[in-house]
């Protein structure tokens, strides 16, 4: 039985490190034809340059991918960064910078790549959320709220398209051990008010996505979403986060805050 991956166009962003590149790695593996959309060139896959917070570059990279390869089967917008801090002290244009990063990022390319699949009659768009979206995590509030806003987008989003046979889905990751740790932007803004709370935070954070699983976890996951006949509006990546946010619906609000500002705050 051939594998349905293969032949596949699949664009992926942020494919040079971490999830992407991993889901991307994936892909190939299974015969897919994996175009790598980053701001740095991957010599692994085919690669356009492209920061997708550019929304003229990243018109240019769908043009450039469909001349080459005539569709778009898969998107996995993946492409996305994290900072860290108190709310109060994180400067505006650091929470603008996250937020065209992990949202617009996301917006930019899935409306390039929209009128493509609308015309080849359908595709699948995988979202790359996180568990930080159903749990959201003190002094790692902007990235909370831009992977809330990406399910969010996610959810609505496959009503729209529904009709025209295009596929959406948002993946949530728990901790996952890639560079994004070492990557993450932090506000060194030194407020007594806030004593060593958020260092200690960060480092429950970092702890935690050190000893995180394997990338190669998510991977999977976002490879059986994009193949799916009817994937799910979002799927939690690693069986103890599902279990967590699982919690999390159940029960009451005010215990759920309680719990994470004791292990984070």
């Amino acid at each position: 039985m051939p594998d349905k991956a293969k032949d596949k166009v699949v664009v992926v962003t942020g494919a040079t490190a971490g999830i992407g590149r991993a889901a991307a790695a994936m892909f190939k593996e299974r015969g897919a034809k994996v175009v790598c959309l980053a701001r740095r060139l991957s010599p692994e896959f085919d690669s356009i340059q492209t920061d997708v917070t550019d929304r003229e570059a990243v018109k240019r990279a769908v043009d450039e991918v469909v001349r080459k390869y005539g569709r778009i089967d898969v998107l996995v917008n993946n492409a996305g960064m994290g900072i860290s801090g108190a709310v109060e002290n994180t400067d505006e244009a650091a929470a603008r910078k996250i937020f065209d990063l992990n949202f617009f990022g996301v917006l930019n390319v899935t409306q390039a790549v929209l009128p493509v699949m609308r015309a080849q009659g359908g595709g699948t768009i995988v979202n790359v959320s996180s568990v930080a979206a159903e749990l959201a995590i003190p002094f790692q509030a902007f990235y909370s709220a831009t992977k809330s806003a990406v399910s969010s987008l996610s959810a609505a989003l496959r009503n729209e398209v529904a009709p025209f046979g295009i596929k959406v889905t948002a993946v949530l990751p728990g901790d996952v051990k890639t560079d994004f740790t070492a990557s993450r932007e932090k506000n060194a803004f030194d407020d007594p008010a806030y004593g060593d709370r958020i260092a200690r935070s960060v480092a429950v954070m970092e702890r935690d996505e050190k000893n995180g699983m394997s990338p190669d976890v998510i991977a999977k996951a976002i490879v059986r979403a994009s193949l799916a006949g009817n994937p799910p509006v979002s799927r939690v990546g690693g069986w103890k986060y599902v279990l967590l946010v699982r919690l999390a619906h159940v029960l009451p609000k005010r215990l759920v805050s309680y719990i994470l500002g004791k292990m984070y705050a």
